[in-house]
């Protein structure tokens, strides 16, 4: 599924910034999920998905491991 390009918004209005923020966020979780799935499918572990990501094990483990499919 092709997503609309994001648009940068007038910075002086806060609802359009805003709602590109949480457009951006929700971006980034569908990368990061497709990112992790595909290294832990090529046989990654969970340190290095979470070096990959800049944060600890036990944080990347709790965030992602219950959407990811084994």
């Amino acid at each position: 599924m092709q997503e609309a390009p994001i648009r940068i918004p007038d910075p002086t209005d806060p609802a359009a910034t805003l709602a590109t923020v949480v457009s951006l966020r929700r971006l980034a979780d569908r990368l990061e999920l497709a990112g992790a799935q595909a290294a832990i499918d090529q046989g990654w572990s969970w340190t290095d998905v979470a070096e990959a990501l800049g944060v600890s094990r036990q944080a990347a483990h709790k965030k992602l491991a219950r959407r990811i499919t084994q």
